[in-house]
């Protein structure tokens, strides 16, 4: 059996209810007069609100306000892909094709574009379905001008395919700029056809390969038949061409002969040629070694008759005081005579010995020995009898 609750413990209940409920109101109420580190990231950009009216776009970062009704709302900077597949668009040439388009949606960040068209189309910048939705209905819208204005070889066969995404691209970029949305990355991957449509391109093709082909088989015909002729013709020209340059080989090597036999001519000449300017070399050598030779005699001569006048006025400056005694001795006898008495007087030393012996004698030589003795003393008397 429970225990009832007391009033105590029922007032204690009520006034907790109270408290949260004065809390959350409190939080709802607060909310909206701040916000503190809310942070808006990298692939994104923040739109300030104050009032209900824009303040400002912020790039990434964290941001904290105060204010009246304050709010801090993010757009995505990532893309949205989109495809879209249209099966029943008419060319203009009345052909029924179909066109598949894809891409890439970016929504804008540049400030003053978000404020402008915030208020017409802040759902499509801030739900990925419905930007993409938008543009799916403009990519159809745009599927059918540029397809409607060319013929069905324009929108399907090689490069025109190119100009068709081209073409789309530009239409499609021209309709997203009035939302603020930029469309990249714009592809055409398929072009569907109807299967009469296919049917009848079939038959075209195979009727278009049927005529090339015959076409083909006429030009192989025509081929083969210049061929063999251009093959005979070439035969003969082969045989003309063998003829005609045998003839020019022949020339050819007589003319290479006949430069030969000039070349062997020209060296025979030049050898020749060098021949004679060696004697004539050798003769030059031959008259300057004797020219040579010739003054080498006659500056030999002039030395030796140089040195032979030196010798000879030496020899007469050498001779002079005797040829001037020479001239006295012959002038005056007398002086010559006392010369000559002079000279015998000069000629006699203390201890010679001198023996006057008549005319006609021989004298003898006498040694001093005992028993010996000198009749003049030279030393005394100058003379020894």
């Amino acid at each position: 059996m429970k225990k009832p609750v007391s009033v105590t413990g029922r007032a204690k209940i009520a006034v907790v209810v109270v408290i949260l409920l004065a809390v959350c109101a409190l939080l709802i109420f607060s909310s909206q007069f701040f916000y503190f580190f809310e942070q808006v990231d990298a692939q994104q950009v923040g739109v300030q609100f104050q009032a209900g009216r824009i303040q400002d776009v912020v790039e990434p970062g964290v941001y904290s306000d105060f204010g009246l009704y304050v709010d801090l709302t993010r757009i995505s900077r990532e893309a949205v892909p989109f495809t879209v597949t249209d099966e029943e668009i008419i060319t203009k040439d009345k052909q029924r094709i179909g066109v598949t388009v894809s891409g890439d949606i970016f929504r804008p960040h540049d400030k003053e574009v978000i404020k402008r068209l915030w208020t017409n189309y802040k759902d499509v910048y801030l739900e990925d379905g419905l930007a993409a939705d938008r543009v799916i209905d403009l990519a159809r819208q745009s599927m059918k001008v540029c397809v409607g204005e060319r013929d069905f070889n324009a929108s399907i066969i090689g490069n025109a395919r190119d100009d068709l995404r081209n073409c789309i691209d530009e239409e499609l970029s021209q309709l997203a700029v009035n939302y603020g949305l930029d469309i990249q990355n714009v592809v055409v991957p398929e072009v569907l056809l109807s299967p009469e449509v296919q049917a009848s391109l079939d038959e075209i093709v195979q009727s278009r390969l049927r005529t090339e082909k015959a076409a083909q088989d006429k030009l192989r015909a025509d081929a083969e038949a210049k061929a063999e002729q251009a093959r005979q013709e070439g035969e003969i020209r082969v045989a003309q061409s063998r003829i005609q340059e045998e003839a020019k080989q022949q020339t050819i090597l007589a003319e290479l002969e006949r430069e030969k036999i000039e070349a062997q001519k020209a060296v025979i000449e030049a050898e020749r040629a060098n021949e004679l300017v060696r004697v004539e070399a050798q003769r030059a050598i031959i008259e300057a070694q004797k020219s040579n030779e010739l003054l080498a005699a006659q500056q030999d001569l002039a030395i030796n008759k140089a040195l032979a006048e030196a010798a000879i006025e030496k020899a007469r400056a050498d001779l002079a005081s005797q040829l001037t005694l020479a001239n006295m001795y012959a002038e005056y006898p007398g002086f010559l005579q006392l010369q000559i008495v002079q000279a015998n007087a000069n000629a006699i030393k203390p201890t010679d010995k001198i023996i006057f012996t008549p005319e006609g004698m021989v004298p003898n030589l006498v040694i001093p020995g005992p028993g010996i003795l000198p009749t003049v003393d030279a030393a005394a008397t100058g003379a020894t009898r």
